[in-house]
């Protein structure tokens, strides 16, 4: 059975196809065998101890990693049947029980003593592995596991400090460093797998893949598939999130994922930062996660380093946003990690997802107020985020477009560095962005006249009210068409005529309005069937005509 199981292991990291499971999977005994197997008592004339050494396999694995690989790979490779046949059989209840057999002997004997249970290192990554497949077989399987506070906390019990120091121990292939890693990332995909199928529900948009925390998660995990064929055990999953988060504060899970920070090699952050992302978004957790130091500055050092690997750093990026984006208060915690000058340097970084996440948490960093303006003039970034408007990369003009537009939201500290964005955010407008891109363009040359007059000739000058009123005429056919009202929700053309509002507010902007050809065509957007439409209009006409 150990030799099968080891085999079939080795196809998880084949580099190219291979058909080792097609030939290999035939082989592994029927379910019923293997359910004997597990349920073998540790008296029994099979078992592996000092008692009986003939029984010993090697003194490098247990008696039972055999048979528990080869489930595993039964629940891999067999597909939903499986799943539901191994459910059916009572695998995973039966694989929880012998953990915590293994783990109590283990924690009374040493990872390196013969014990009475019979699994090695590999042999506990297997067992939590197959748990985590079984999750996808339904709701039942899935409340009984993990809304279980006490299997939980005994899964939880295998990423202890004492168990991986342990398992650091063990002198043999499947311990040591690596050993370290592969039963965090293991446990880390059991206990992410709610957030998972929630992220992944259908209804998201899809072009949100490619910026969700803790994407990495998110590939080839049994969350995935459950997303796809069970929409009613999303639905309960959604449901049950509320229990399954408290269950996960108190046993203390945020916690023991940071301290599994620092077992693990900086090549080797990559699931874990992933996980501490999906959490991060859950208030309860975040608030946990940021009292027991998830911003110490020396930890964010190692996850923003170089040497961590890139989807570690896009994740970091992207737990500072929405840490940002969620709560004022939380701005104290990022201030005190110290990152500013780090996320100056990654907005001229090699890769375009860090300069685009880069843009957006320095956007959402100046969310709720002006708390970061001092810094980032100090810290030498606007102008480093007035250079990203040009950028390449089409996500990176769009999220500094958003940081500046919140830059100049809050007060008129940053106006004069601000000024130099002025021609830039007219040709956004201008070129063929995506409306989000122009949205935020508008919306930010808003900003530079919310406080003051002192940017108005700039902006008539460097042809920011002409790109606005043209893009108004761009606009205007499909907001004058009642039938398309959906393509005018998602155009930028409100956000244009709330800028063209606000500069109205001021008399040289209200000269250029009138002077304007275009002027006219704001006038014919009174009559849009789309109300809000037709009032900003008639806001910016009565403010122009009354002057």
């Amino acid at each position: 059975m150990l030799a099968l199981a080891s085999i079939l292991s080795l196809e998880g990291v084949m580099s190219v196809e291979s058909s080792i499971s097609e030939i290999a999977v035939p082989l592994i005994p029927p379910t019923s065998t293997l359910c004997d197997h597990l349920k073998i008592s540790s008296d029994s004339e099979n078992e592996v101890g000092p008692k009986n050494p003939k029984a010993v396999l090697s003194y490098w694995h247990g008696l039972r990693d055999g048979c528990v690989g080869l489930l595993e790979s039964k629940l891999k490779w067999g597909g939903p049947l499986a799943v539901q046949q191994l459910i059916a059989s009572g695998v995973p209840l039966l694989l929880i029980n012998l953990l915590a057999s293994n783990h109590s002997n283990t924690s009374l004997q040493g990872v390196d003593s013969p014990n009475g249970v019979g699994l090695s290192p590999i042999g506990v990554v297997w067992a939590v592995s197959s748990i985590c497949h079984c999750l996808s077989g339904g709701v039942l399987t899935f409340r009984q596991t993990l809304l279980s506070s006490e299997h939980v906390k005994l899964i939880c019990g295998l990423i202890s400090d004492v168990h991986l120091k342990l398992v650091k121990s063990w002198v043999a292939p499947s311990g040591g460093k690596d050993g370290v890693r592969d039963i965090i990332n293991t446990e880390i995909d059991f206990l992410a797998f709610p957030f998972v199928a929630v992220q992944n529900a259908p209804g998201l948009p899809v072009a949100t893949a490619s910026v969700n925390s803790g994407f990495i998660l998110n590939m080839g995990s049994p969350a995935g598939r459950v997303c796809m064929e069970d929409k009613d055990m999303v639905k309960a999953i959604k449901e049950d999130m509320g229990k399954y988060i408290q269950i996960l504060l108190e046993v203390g899970v945020p916690v023991i994922v940071l301290r599994c920070l620092e077992q693990l090699e900086s090549k080797d952050l990559g699931r874990a930062v992933a996980f501490l992302a999906k959490m991060i978004r859950h208030r309860p957790l975040a608030v946990q996660l940021l009292g027991k130091g998830l911003l110490d500055p020396n930890r964010m050092r190692r996850l923003l380093d170089s040497s961590s690997p890139r989807e570690a750093t896009l994740d970091t990026l992207m737990i500072v946003s929405d840490l940002a984006r969620m709560v004022k208060g939380f701005y104290e915690f990022i201030n005190g990690a110290s990152i500013l000058d780090t996320l100056r340097g990654f907005l001229t970084h090699e890769d375009p997802n860090v300069r685009a996440k880069a843009c957006n948490a320095l956007g959402n960093m100046c969310h709720h107020s002006a708390y970061f303006y001092d810094s980032l003039a100090r810290h030498h970034i606007i102008g480093l985020l007035i250079d990203r408007c040009a950028d390449p990369d089409r996500r990176t003009r769009k999220f500094a477009c958003f940081a500046i537009g919140n830059a100049a939201y809050h007060n008129d500290m940053l106006y004069e560095e601000l000024r130099r964005s002025i021609p830039q955010l007219a040709k956004l407008l201008l070129s063929a962005e995506e409306d989000k891109t122009k949205a935020n363009a508008a919306g930010a040359l808003s900003n530079l006249v919310r406080y003051s007059n002192k940017l108005c000739e700039e902006i008539i000058s460097k042809g920011g009210m002409q790109a606005l009123l043209k893009l108004v005429a761009d606009c205007s056919v499909v907001a004058l068409n009642p039938s398309r009202r959906d393509a005018i929700n998602k155009s930028p053309l409100k956000i244009v005529l709330f800028s063209l509002g606000k500069m109205c507010a001021y008399p040289h902007c209200q000269q250029f309005l009138r002077s304007s050809e275009l002027f006219s065509m704001i006038g014919r957007l009174r009559q849009s069937p789309e109300s809000s439409i037709a009032k900003l209009a008639l806001t910016i006409v009565s403010k122009v005509t009354d002057a």
